[in-house]
Parts: structure tokens; C-alpha cells; sequence
């Protein structure tokens, strides 16, 4: 029987077998945005490593930034400290940013396909739960949290379990207004 898109990317990547049944899996692209980046960046500090691969690295400011007043600093404290940790983080350690007024900031889980970043057959990883929907690219992607954040930016690698593949056979004809979301 032949391998699906998953099994195959999977098999690309995978590094090796965990003793723990996991895969280390390698990570070709990894998107940052302000909200679950500082702690990762302050534990890399605190265990004295440096990004692995900025290259394959990007951030863009996401989810603290007003709708309708984008003049700093923001009326939020908060979220002007989170911005400007994620501009002190990213430029320490060489990572692509795109900032406000770049023309490139958007939604994190979005600016990888907009921007072309995101390709078939990539593995991704972001500390947002909406990056699986880079599958819809080709791509296995990984929503994270922060510890995984602080792993695959000192690694380049996330230890992930394989999930299982599931196929569903739909017969006869769909009620009205079903769709794939419902």
C-alpha cells in the first residue's frame, strides 16, 4: 500500500525514534510571533544557547496589536513590552521580523503562506494553534507551546507523536449546507 503526503513527510524529517516512542522530527520552518517567544528566548538565555537556525526562523507581531490605533506605544503597556521584546529577541539573535510597518506583519499562521514561506512537504512549527492549517500547503504543521518554542529554536527539531491517519468515505449525497467544517 502506498504512503500518504503525512507518512511521507514525516519519514523525511524524522531525525530519529525517542526511547519514548516520539520523533524527533526536523523542522524546516518555525514562525514566531509575541505572545509564547519571550519566555522561550529567556529560557535559551538562561541555558546559555543561542537559535539554531535563525534563518529558518520569521516573527511578526500578531496578537496584541490594535485594530484601530497602531501608534506606539500602544495604549496597552503590556503589549508594547511584549512588541519590543520580540524586536530585542529577534535582532540578537538574527531572526527575520516583520514589524509593524513593514508591509509583512500579519497573522502568524497566515504570513507563511502570504509571503510564500510556507511549501509542500515542509514541516512547520509556531506556538499558535492555528498552524496546522498549513496542512491545506502540503506541509505537516505543528501548533506548539512555549517549551516546545524554546526546543525548536535551540534545535531546529520538535519531538512530536506520530498521529494516526484516518480516512473518511462519505456515500450518497451530502444534506445542504454540509460541508468539511461541519
Amino acid at each position: 500500500m502506498g504512503k500518504t503526503l503525512y507518512e511521507k513527510v514525516w519519514e523525511a524529517h524524522e531525525v530519529r525514534k525517542l526511547r519514548n516512542g516520539q520523533s524527533q522530527l526536523f523542522i524546516d520552518l518555525h514562525l514566531l510571533h509575541e505572545v509564547t517567544s519571550p519566555q522561550a528566548f529567556g529560557m535559551l538565555k538562561d541555558l546559555g544557547l543561542r537559535v539554531r537556525y535563525p534563518h529558518r526562523t520569521f516573527a511578526t507581531v500578531d496578537h496584541i496589536v490594535p485594530t484601530h490605533d497602531r501608534t506606539e506605544p500602544f495604549q496597552d503597556p503590556l503589549a508594547q513590552s511584549m512588541l519590543e521584546a520580540l524586536r530585542a529577541n529577534t535582532r540578537e539573535h538574527g531572526i527575520t521580523f516583520f514589524d509593524l510597518g513593514s508591509g509583512n506583519q500579519g497573522i502568524v499562521h497566515v504570513i507563511g503562506p502570504q509571503l510564500g514561506l510556507t511549501q509542500p512537504g515542509m514541516t512547520i512549527a509556531c506556538g499558535d494553534s492555528h498552524t496546522s492549517t498549513h496542512g491545506a500547503f502540503g506541509a505537516v504543521a505543528f501548533g506548539i507551546g512555549t517549551s516546545q518554542v524554546r526546543d525548536v529554536l535551540a534545535t531546529q527539531t520538535l519531538a512530536a507523536q506520530k498521529l494516526k491517519v484516518r480516512r473518511i468515505n462519505i456515500q450518497g449525497k451530502l444534506a445542504p449546507g454540509s460541508t468539511p467544517r461541519t
